[in-house]
Order: structure tokens, then C-alpha cells, then sequence
């Protein structure tokens, strides 16, 4: 019984039945050639998509509506629904309705030369600077925002039947969704209003958040905030003016961009008509390629020498490239002030999305309201605070009055009752131990109490480390378990145990933290202000401190080939770190390390012999250091979102920079004294006419100290089976040692561009990504062990003793001026979830055990 509980909540979703589809096709009436990019819209609502290149098309089923098919040249024609029969829709040319329509019977080419359509919009974008409010020294407006979460077409048969009979009161909060005419479930809202202030010099914007809350079933989850925050970044607000348009991470150009509009979309004028009494110019558009990503829709453009935008009307064409879009429609409405500037008034979003084979059918919208321009100026302490963004602090404490003031768009009565609905599951039998599953499956952790009266102290996890390998301890089990805030707001504890069955040697962690500033629920919430204090005993390859995630994590532990250079290390540490709400961070360590070696890797001083010996080398085992790290960074405009093993960057176009410098210390049983400065950068650019974007991660660093080889430099080498950024995939652990070094990773997704434009792989939606990875390296004089064989300040490279007793190093120089490189490519967006990347290692493969090809995987859903 529990189980069959746990199913039906978990499959809501995949239980609701399908809504019935209107497929047709389009063709002219005289010669029966299909008429591509045709509007198919109905009537009264946001529901349209434009035909395929075959004239073919397919939207939902609305009977009793009216459906209308119009394009340029061609009479409109009305059709009403009653069925879902499929439409034979014959379009007649109307020869005067444009000037330049000409009828010969042949299919009609679309041309920019003497296109009406094409120098209006030449017209509407040349105006947008005259009636922009970015003119004016400062504005300033107040924004409402409300944003949905639901399951979509929820049929009332589905509800009444099987196990969710069970939970009859989902009826209760079933609604027709006005937009759409279907049935949703909302299971979850946020709305905020804020004050938002821009002042030209110096240019400067920044958001004052006055009031905002939640409600839905994303209270259960500690992490509940991910949900709402991947939500808000995935559906960003729109601005047609911009020349790119940031949604659904990716980038559309807007149908009035500067750059590259005329050349991306296809422009119709439509008709003249009347908008609230505003005589408008009604011009549709689409992508030259359906398949881009791009936007369809209309524009209505005030039939005056303004040229102004008065309304918009943006979908994105179902044979688009995006994901788990079925339908989405922007609904714009613009405003003149009496300044003659050109804003937006209101911004309405509807997405129906589908999961995976089309299991799961959901629905996001979006609604803002834009109130109280003024263009008065403001204070200069107004924009004295850290980042783009404040909270007030008594912003979610606002009562009911409060809302029914500020709330520009009324909530629907499912919205207002979420907290019913809630309370609805939690007297549900058996609901926590669903809670208890799901939650653990979703956040990596289970937590230690499931009663929301008393909110769990202790956590178990991450779950995707109990079981792991590796060379050192064979089959490995772990147990980890951290405090939360629920315990104590400003103090945290978090560790585990760890057994390796191949060594029977115990392994663990604790990590004692103190956060100056009250967590909500862990201690890596952002912006961080914690002192930590850290003991760890344990087994690593040196490569692994480059992974992202936990090195003995399950999916990561499996490696491409055997890795027996490993060490135990007892590691002592003290961390300050401290970041602000404008990106910039700062960070110091206090570290005391000791490395045993194990398998091959052994730490021995140069004795004038060219090579080791077995005998000698199993007695230099131990290396010791204490350190002192010192960093900063700066990242403008990054936003996160915190779990409860660590937090997550939701919009990479934020840049990223970081420079640190590291001091050996002969002191707390330190034995080696240096200096190492390293620095990043990252950046990501968005390529024109939709050919994707760019990721640039530039690194580079020096060792500045005479050094043996474990405080050299190696390279960030991935030797897992998984997709890991920022790191190289086909070289060797510590196969190049370097005291200077740069590295240049340049990954280009394509978005679909080139495989969009062949018909089998634009049906699969299969999308392309390649990339580059480079590394420059060298040795001084003063580190090469080859130069100095009687230094005992240096070690032997590492290496290996073969069956004879011979020492073959493992670790290279690097050739004067010649840089490591490899390339890949890959597809991704394989049953939409699955990237499969081939790479090719181009040179230094002279070097032994080097491979030239290898492979990558990577799980990841994206739009």
C-alpha cells in the first residue's frame, strides 16, 4: 500500500491523458503547393503555430472555438471546430490586398528586395532609440510578478479513477486555464512586487524587492527554492527592444533587433486594425529556418511616424528545436508615456511543456504588471548596497492587506487555495513516507525527521557516495551526515566514515563551521561569511582534487583506466571566506598536510642515478606541507541556488574571475617553502543568427619556488567516464609537470544550428557541440630533475616498475612552444537527456600509455 501511494504522487503527471491534437495542412488553391509558415491561430486565444515547410501543422483541440488561417496574399479563412478531424485547408490568392502581390501560379519566393514589410521594420527598429527611457537621467517603476507552476490537462476520468481516487480533493483544485481553455492543477505560485531604479550616470540598475511569498508544494522540500529559482531563470522577462532575448537559457534574437532581425525572420504585413483605439499595422514573422531558435508572432505597430511597438504577440513555432515546449506564448502590451517614451505595461507568459515521451504535460506562466513610471530623479543612497539586488527585510512577512493592494493581477481561486491543498496532503496517510523517498532521490539527502513540527536537525548524505571503488580501497562504503539550521542558524557540523574492503583501512572527515550570517537551512548558502575548521583522513589520486563533485563519488569512481598512483592524506585545515552581494569574494586557508604514497606513487630525493630503484623507493613515502592560501573573486551578476550539498550557478553568461596565491611554510611540521600564484577567467558568448554560444575558460599559473615534483604543476586531467568542464579528458595523471603553465578550453554549442538543417537529425532534435582544449607548459632549469640529479631538494618523476625491475616514468616535460591539444565533438539531446562526446588527443602521443581516441557521457536535461 505504501508503495502504491509513493507511485501515484510521484506519477501525477504521467497519469493525466493526453489532450486531443488538430493536425491539418495548408496548400494553395491553384496549384495545391504547400504554403509554409501560414498563421493557424485561434481566435480570442494565445493558442497558434505557423505551418511547416510542408505546409503541415498541428495544435491543440479546441472544439467550439474558431480557428483562422491567414498569409500574406491570401484571403483569411475562418473554420469552426467541432471535431478533430484533420483540416484540408485550401488558401485563394487575394490580388489585392498588397500592392506587390502578383499572381502567376507559381509558389511565391519570399524576397527582402521592395518587401513592404521589410522597410517598415526597418522604420521600427531605426525609432527605438527615439522612444527609449534609457534617454531620461533616471526612471524608476513598481513591478508585480507572479509565477505558476501546474500540471496540465488534468482529465477529470484520470482523477477518478486508479489510486488517485484516493486523493479526491485534487478536484477541488482543478481550474480551466483561461489562456488555454484546458484543465490545470497549480501545485505551486510565487509572487513578489518590487521597486526597480535605473540612473544613467554612473549607469546603474538595481531591484528593491517589498514583498514576496510562496505557497505550494515546494514547501516540503528544504530545497523548495530551486524549483521557483530555475523557473525564474529559464522563464526570464522578455524585452522585444533588446537585441537578444534571454529565455529559456538560451538566446532568441528579437524581432526588432539592430543586428540581426532582418536577416533572421520573415516579415508579412498582415492587415490594418485597431488596438484599444490605436490604429496599428499588424506585421507576423518567423525564423528563416522553422527549426531555429527563434520567435513567431505578430507585431502591432502604431500606424503613425512613431513606428512604435503597441502590442506584441510572440510564440515559439512547435518545430522548433526547444525541448518540452509544446506551446509558448509572450503576450506584450506597451504603453506611451506623455514624455513620448515607449515602456511595457504589461507581460503575460504561457508555456505548456511535455517531459520525456511525452509522459508528463506541465504548465508555467508568468504574469508582470509595470505601474508608477516616473522619471523623477533618486537619491543617490538608494543604490548604495551590495549586487543588483535587496530584500526588505520585512519582505515575506507582508499580511493580506499588504497583497490585496500591491497584487496588480488577481490570483485564481486554485492559487489562493494552494494552502488548502497542502494541508490536504499532509493528512494524508502514508504522505510522509513518499516525502521521505522523493526526497532523498531529489536533494542527495534523507532527512532525520519527516514531521514539519520538528523540521529535521541532522541530514544523511549525499546518497551518491555510500558505494564507490577505486584501486586503494576496492568496494568502498560511506556514511556522511551534516547538521542544518534547524539546529543552530550560525553553527554546522558535517563529516563521515568511509571503509575501503580491499585495504580494511577506515577513512573519514569532520568539519566544524560557524557562519556569521543566519542560514536558512546549510551553511554554503550564498552570499557565504563562514569560518570552517576541517580534519580529513583519506585515499585520493592526485587528479581527483580537480573534480567538481565529490571524488568518491559513484558515478565518477569509475575510471577509463587503472589508476594506481594514489596517496593517504591527513589534512588539517582552517578556511575564512567571505563574499558580497556584488560578486566579489575573498577567501584564506591555513592548511597542514600529510601525503602518504601508495601503489606506484613514492616521494624520493634525486640521488645522481638516472632512475629509482624498487628497494629504495618503497621507503619515500611520506610527504609533508603547511600552507597558507589567499584568493579573491569576482563574478558581477552571478545568481545561485542553494542545496543542501552545495549550491548551483543557474545563469552561466555571469563571468567569472579568480586569482589566488599559495605560501609553503617550513613551520607545523611544513618541510617545503614556495610561492604559486594562479589565475582564471570565464566567459561565455552568445554567437549571431542563432549559431549558439561560446564557453571561454582561460587559465593560467606559476610555481615560483624550486620545488619537488608534487608542488608542480600538473594538468586538470578527467580520467572518469563523465563530461566534466574544465578539464582535459585524454591525458594521463600527472603525465605533464609544469612550474608555469596556461590552459585555453573553448567549448562551442551549436544549438541544433547544422543538424537542424538535416531531415533526419532535425526530426531526432539531436544538437551539436565540439570544442578545444590546449594546455602550454614548462619546466625551469631550477625544477628539472634531469638537470640537477644530485639535488636532493627534487624527487624522481613519477612512474612505474615493470616486470623487470625497469623504472618507466609516467610524467613528462613538455615540449619549448608546443601546447597539448585535444578536440571533441559530440551530440547531445539524445532521447533529451543523454550527450555522447568523441575525443581526439592530436599530438604528444610518442609519450607511453597515451590513447587518441576516447569518450564521454553526460546526463543533463535542458530546453
Amino acid at each position: 500500500m505504501r508503495l502504491k501511494i509513493v507511485i501515484s504522487l510521484l506519477l501525477l503527471a504521467l497519469v493525466s491523458v493526453r489532450g486531443q491534437q488538430l493536425t491539418g495542412r495548408v496548400v494553395d488553391s491553384e496549384n495545391g503547393e504547400p504554403v509554409a509558415w501560414a498563421n493557424v491561430f485561434y481566435d480570442g486565444m494565445p493558442v497558434g503555430v505557423n505551418t511547416d515547410e510542408q505546409g503541415r501543422f498541428k495544435l491543440p483541440l479546441h472544439t467550439g472555438k474558431t480557428l483562422i488561417v491567414s498569409f500574406i496574399g491570401y484571403e483569411k479563412q475562418t473554420f469552426r471546430i467541432t471535431n478533430a478531424n484533420p483540416l484540408d485547408v485550401k488558401l485563394k490568392w487575394a490580388p489585392n490586398e498588397l500592392k506587390t502581390a502578383v499572381v502567376n501560379g507559381k509558389k511565391k519566393k519570399y524576397s527582402r528586395k521592395n518587401n513592404p514589410a521589410v522597410e517598415l521594420m526597418k522604420k521600427v527598429i531605426k525609432a527605438k532609440k527615439q522612444t527609449d527611457i534609457h534617454r531620461h537621467p533616471y526612471f524608476s517603476y513598481n513591478l508585480y510578478k507572479k509565477l505558476t507552476f501546474s500540471f496540465n490537462e488534468v482529465s477529470e476520468k484520470a482523477l477518478k479513477e486508479g489510486m488517485l481516487k484516493k486523493m479526491p480533493f485534487l478536484e477541488n483544485h482543478v481550474e480551466i486555464c483561461p489562456e488555454t481553455g484546458k484543465r490545470i492543477l497549480p501545485i505551486t505560485f510565487q509572487e513578489e512586487t518590487s521597486r526597480q531604479i535605473w540612473r544613467k550616470n554612473p549607469e546603474t540598475e538595481k531591484t528593491i524587492i517589498t514583498g514576496k511569498r510562496e505557497d505550494g508544494l515546494n514547501k516540503f522540500f528544504t530545497s523548495g527554492e530551486i524549483l521557483n529559482s530555475i523557473l525564474a531563470d529559464c522563464f526570464t522577462d522578455v524585452d522585444i527592444y533588446d537585441d537578444n532575448v534571454r529565455l529559456l537559457r538560451h538566446q532568441f534574437i528579437s524581432p526588432i533587433s539592430s543586428k540581426n532581425a532582418i536577416s533572421f525572420y520573415r516579415y508579412f504585413i498582415m492587415d490594418t486594425t485597431y488596438v484599444e483605439g490605436d490604429k496599428c499595422i499588424e506585421v507576423t514573422f518567423t525564423p528563416n529556418n522553422p527549426q531555429d531558435f527563434g520567435f513567431s508572432g505578430s507585431l502591432f505597430i502604431m500606424a503613425d511616424s512613431t513606428y512604435r511597438v503597441r502590442r506584441s504577440r510572440l510564440l515559439i513555432p512547435h518545430s522548433s528545436d526547444v525541448n518540452f515546449v509544446e506551446q509558448l506564448n509572450v503576450d506584450q502590451e506597451f504603453l506611451n508615456l506623455p514624455t513620448g517614451d515607449q515602456v511595457l505595461e504589461s507581460n503575460k507568459m504561457t508555456v505548456q511543456l511535455s517531459a520525456i515521451m511525452d509522459m508528463a504535460r506541465m504548465q508555467v506562466q508568468l504574469s508582470n504588471r509595470f505601474t508608477d513610471y516616473s522619471l523623477e530623479p533618486i537619491a543617490d543612497k538608494e543604490f548604495r548596497f551590495g549586487g543588483t539586488e535587496m530584500t526588505d527585510p520585512n519582505a515575506e512577512l507582508r499580511d493580506q492587506k499588504f497583497w490585496t493592494e500591491m497584487r496588480t493581477d488577481s490570483l485564481t481561486k486554485a492559487e489562493a487555495d494552494m494552502g488548502q491543498m497542502v494541508k490536504e496532503f499532509q493528512q494524508m496517510k502514508h504522505f510522509n513516507v513518499f516525502l521521505f523517498v522523493f526526497k532523498a532521490f531529489v536533494e542527495n539527502y534523507v532527512e532525520t525527521s519527516s514531521d514539519p513540527k520538528k523540521p529535521s536537525l541532522i541530514d544523511i548524505g549525499p546518497v551518491n557516495t555510500i558505494f564507490s571503488q577505486n584501486f586503494v580501497d576496492g568496494f568502498r562504503l560511506r556514511a556522511s551526515a551534516q547538521t542544518t539550521a534547524n539546529l543552530h542558524p550560525h553553527l554546522f557540523a558535517k563529516g563521515y566514515v568511509a571503509y575501503g574492503f580491499k585495504d580494511h583501512r577506515m577513512k573519514g572527515m569532520g568539519e566544524l563551521t560557524y557562519a556569521f550570517k543566519k542560514r536558512a537551512y546549510s551553511a554554503a548558502e550564498f552570499p557565504l561569511d563562514n569560518l570552517s575548521a576541517s580534519f580529513q583522513s583519506d585515499v585520493m589520486s592526485p587528479s581527483d582534487k580537480f573534480l567538481p563533485t565529490d571524488k568518491d563519488n559513484v558515478f565518477t569512481s569509475f575510471k577509463v583506466k587503472t589508476v594506481d598512483q594514489m596517496m593517504y592524506y591527513t589534512k588539517a585545515a582552517l578556511k575564512f571566506q567571505r563574499e558580497w552581494a556584488n560578486g566579489f569574494g575573498i577567501d584564506a586557508q591555513l592548511q597542514k598536510e600529510r601525503d602518504e604514497g601508495v601503489g606506484a606513487l613514492f616521494y624520493q630525493s634525486l640521488n645522481g642515478s638516472p632512475t629509482p630503484t624498487q628497494d629504495i623507493a618503497d621507503h619515500y613515502r611520506f610527504f609533508n606541507t603547511t600552507d597558507l592560501r589567499l584568493g579573491v573573486s569576482y563574478s558581477p551578476g552571478a545568481k545561485y541556488v542553494n542545496t543542501k550539498q552545495r549550491r548551483i550557478l543557474v545563469n552561466n553568461e555571469a563571468p567569472i574571475f579568480t586569482l589566488y596565491h599559495t605560501m609553503g611554510l617550513k613551520a607545523m611540521g611544513g618541510e617545503h617553502a614556495y610561492h604559486f600564484t594562479e589565475a582564471t577567467a570565464y566567459k561565455r558568448v552568445w554567437l549571431p543568427s542563432a549559431w549558439g554560444r561560446m564557453d571561454f575558460y582561460l587559465k593560467a599559473g606559476a610555481q615560483w619556488s624550486k620545488v619537488p615534483y608534487p608542488l608542480l604543476i600538473m594538468p586538470a586531467a578527467n580520467l572518469s567516464y563523465v563530461v566534466h568542464k574544465g578539464t582535459f579528458c585524454m591525458v594521463n595523471n600527472m603525465e605533464f609537470l609544469n612550474d608555469r603553465y596556461a590552459s585555453l578550453m573553448i567549448n562551442w554549442d551549436l544549438n541544433g544550428k547544422v543538424f537542424n538543417r538535416i531531415p533526419l537529425l532535425r526530426k531526432l532534435k539531436w544538437r551539436e557541440v565540439m570544442g578545444v582544449n590546449a594546455l602550454w607548459g614548462s619546466l625551469s632549469d631550477k625544477n628539472n630533475p634531469w638537470l640537477n640529479p644530485n639535488d636532493k631538494d627534487l624527487y624522481y618523476f613519477p612512474g612505474h616498475f615493470n616486470r623487470e625491475g625497469r623504472y618507466e616514468f609516467s610524467s613528462f616535460l613538455m615540449e619549448h612552444k608546443k601546447p597539448y591539444v585535444e578536440v571533441y565533438a559530440g551530440v547531445y539531446n539524445i532521447f533529451k537527456v543523454l550527450q555522447i562526446q568523441a575525443v581526439r588527443r592530436l599530438n604528444y602521443l610518442y609519450l607511453p600509455h597515451t590513447k587518441k581516441w576516447g569518450w564521454r557521457v553526460k546526463l543533463e536535461l535542458t530546453f
